[in-house]
Order: structure tokens, then sequence, then C-alpha cells
């Protein structure tokens, strides 16, 4: 199919100032894929009193519950992206999301915890291309400038789904049970996989695909490139702060911390995902705008997750409770960390996007995992008669979270100045050698030569 040119760069773009053709053939889709991935992801914050209640959970096992999707969507992210250079990234995600869908009716029927676990897990499995296709696919219809603001579209299609896990789903409660949720979603899920089969459209290759061992090879090369190592810890940290604690953890505290009842939670909760939504508008468009007055988009994106660990000290202290001003600001720059993937996509050599996007993405769903699951074995410790969790466990939780990400800046921090010593080389020989092309440093906007 021949497509409409891609738009002037005078302008950052929205979906209605992109040709129509790919509007609706490839931007949709890819969106409402998105969409269903995050509300997959952040629906158990509203649905945890429900799975308590049928399962008796303890925090432990609703974090394990939860996180489980975060485990599989990470033990796919390698090989996916190498499917994804190869084979294309509508086939690929068509594909998976049959898995997901298959996962939430299991979830839906399931009698027990190892049902429930399982169908968990295939969901994470299923949905793990969402976001990965959706920026791979779009490095290769849209010019390079536009992908921070592009791509902040998209994602806010996922912060949309987690508006929709919010009280859109407690209103579906009243209505019918979690299992008649779940239904629904894996009815919606087989539509998405057959709109992604027959209707996005073939691109031609980029090049670069080679066989097995070379694509392999060019995962080496990112894992061991400097540029990539100098932001991933940052990122894949605070990325990860932001998903455990919003996808689950954020509904108890609001309710043990801030002593809203069940409603008030869902209402705080959509509030949160409508910031993450502002976010992933504002951030993408701000850091485009930005780097027309020479401000490179790390600077954004580091900025941002600088304020965003602030409110995490608010929160972990206690003082925010139900405050909706923090909260919001909390799902406002809790965005500010997907702006690496644009970053890192253009660091890289164009045929290496879809294994650059998910060799970040594995961290970053290894590390969701990790605090999900880990956050609610600490909160745990700390449990009240009532049910609920002492101000104490999340202080603690919290706060080893946050103590993590200050680590990360401070290696970000270093490992950027020294990349600027005169008596240091800064050549990033690994990942120029793997892809036989150069690298760009993301704060300079210069090579890095082999």
């Amino acid at each position: 199919m021949k497509v409409d040119p891609a738009p002037s760069e005078s302008s950052s773009p929205s979906p209605g100032e992109l040709p129509l053709s790919l509007v609706l053939r490839v931007f949709i889709p890819f969106a409402a894929g998105y969409f269903l991935s995050y509300l997959y992801r952040t629906i158990n914050a509203v649905l945890a009193p429900e799975l308590v209640a049928d399962l008796h959970l303890d925090a432990a096992a609703l974090g394990l519950l939860t996180s489980v999707y975060f485990l599989t969507f990470a033990a796919f992210q390698l090989p996916l992206g190498v499917l994804l250079d190869r084979f294309g990234p509508h086939r690929v995600e068509g594909l998976l999301l049959l898995l997901a869908a298959g996962g939430a009716t299991l979830f839906a029927v399931s009698g027990g915890m190892e049902e429930l676990v399982l169908g968990r897990a295939l969901i994470g499995l299923g949905v793990s291309a969402c976001l990965m296709a959706s920026l791979k696919t779009f490095v290769m219809w849209f010019p390079p400038q536009r992908l921070p603001a592009v791509n902040g579209w998209v994602m806010a299609f996922g912060g949309l789904g987690a508006l929709m896990a919010t009280a859109p789903v407690e209103l579906a409660l009243s209505l019918t049970s979690w299992r008649g949720v779940f239904g629904g979603l894996a009815v919606l899920t087989l539509a998405l996989a057959a709109i992604l089969f027959l209707v996005v459209p073939d691109h031609p290759p980029a090049g670069g695909g080679g066989n097995w061992r070379e694509q392999l090879r060019g995962i080496v090369g990112i894992y061991t490139s400097r540029v990539f190592w100098r932001l991933a810890p940052i990122s894949l940290l605070a990325m990860s702060a932001y998903m455990a604690i919003q996808g689950l953890w954020a509904g108890p505290y609001l309710r043990d911390v801030g002593g809203l009842d069940r409603l008030a939670v869902a209402d705080l909760l959509f509030w949160i995902a409508a910031g993450m939504v502002a976010g992933f508008l504002s951030m993408g468009t701000l850091a485009y705008r930005l780097s027309h007055l020479g401000i490179p988009v790390v600077v954004v994106s580091v900025g941002g997750m600088g304020v965003f660990m602030a409110l995490q000290l608010v929160i972990a202290s206690g003082f925010a409770g139900g405050n909706p001003l923090v909260w919001v600001g909390f799902g406002f720059f809790g965005t500010a960390g997907n702006l690496t993937y644009a970053i890192l996509s253009q660091s890289f050599p164009r045929h290496l996007a879809g294994r650059v996007n998910t060799a970040l993405n594995l961290l970053v769903f290894i590390g969701a995992f990790v605090l999900q699951w880990g956050l609610g074995a600490v909160i745990g410790l700390w449990p009240l008669a009532t049910g609920g969790y002492a101000l104490a466990g999340y202080r603690v939780a919290f706060g080893a979270a946050l103590a993590l990400q200050v680590v990360a800046l401070g290696w970000f921090w270093y490992a950027s100045h020294a990349s600027r010593d005169p008596g240091r080389p800064s050549q990033d020989n690994h990942a120029s050698h793997a892809s036989h092309h150069s690298c760009r440093d993301p704060d300079r906007g210069t090579e890095l030569k082999p």
C-alpha cells in the first residue's frame, strides 16, 4: 500500500495531523493494542479487593499474582526484538494477542491460584509486543525527529487503558463479576488480533536483517554499549517503580494511608491515570520543542524522572495520603522515563530499533516484576488487624525503591561526565562493531565512531 508522505517537521504531530491512511491503518491499531496492554497491566489495582475476598490472598500472594504478568512479559523481550526486526510488527503482535486472549479466558474461568497465575502469565506474554511493536512500526513509518511525540501519543493510549482500569472497571463490577470483566477483555483482544492481521499494511524491509547469528550479535552489541548503559539503569528503575506502584500498590496505599473508601480509591486512580495521559502527551511534545532550542531529549527525560523521585519521597513519607495533586503529579512525571525508548532508538542504527527497545524493555519488566512482588513482601510485614497494612511497611518498601533510583541517577551523572572527560575514550566500540554502524551520543547528538 502506498501511503501519503510524512508531514513536515515544522510542528509537533498529533494523530489528526498525520496522513489519514497512517492514522487508520497503522497508528490506531497499534495504539489500541497498547490500550489493552495497559488495561491488563493495571486492572488488578481495582480488582484487588475482589481477588483477595474470593481467593483469600495475602499481600505477597497478591503481588505475585499481579506481577507474574511482568515476568513473562520480560522473558520474551529478547526473542521479541529479533522477531519484530525479522518478520514485522503487525504479524508478531497479532499472533501474540491470541495468547493474551487465551490467558484472559483462563483467568475468567479459573478455579484456583495456579490457574489464575497461568492465565495472568499468558496475558503478560501475549501483550509483550504491544508497545515494542508500536515503537518499531513508528521507526519504519515516521522520520526520527517525530518519534518522541508520536511515541508519546501511542503511550497516551496506554494511559487511556489505565483510565479504563479505574472507575469504569469499578462500575463494570456493579454489573458483572471480575470473571465477566476478563471474559469481555478476551473478546476484545481477539478482535484486535484480527484487525492487525487484516488491516495493517506491510512495510518494505529496512535492511540489516541478516541471519539469526547476526541478529543475536546485534543484541550483544546493544548490551555492551556504553551509550545504552549510561541511561538504562535510571530509566528502568524509574519506570519499574512507576508500574509497580501505579499498577497495584497505589490502591492499597490510598486505602490504608489515605483513608479513602473503595469508590474514592477508584476515582483517584482514575485521576492518576489522567495525569499519566497528560504526561505522555506533554513530555514527547515538550522534548520535541526543546530539541529545537538545543536542549537534548535526555535532559527532559532525566529532569522529569528527578521530579518523579521527589514525589515518591513525599508519598513514602506518608505526607501525601490521598492528596490528589501529589498523586496526579506522580502519574504525570512517571512518564518521563518512557522518552528513553525514543532516545535509544535514535542512538543506534534503524534496523536495530526492535532489539534496542526490547533490550531496555526486558530490564524494565524484570524490574517491575521484582519490585511489585518485593513491595508486597515488605508491606506485608506490617499487617493491620483491619486487614490493611501499616504506614511503616509502605515507608520501607517505597523508600527502598526510591533509594535504588537515586543511586542510578548518581550513576547517570557520573557516566555522563566521564564520557565528556577528554582523558577517557568516548567511542562505543562494541555497539559499532556489532552493527557495523556508528551510534549517537544522546547527550550531545554526536556520533560515536568505531
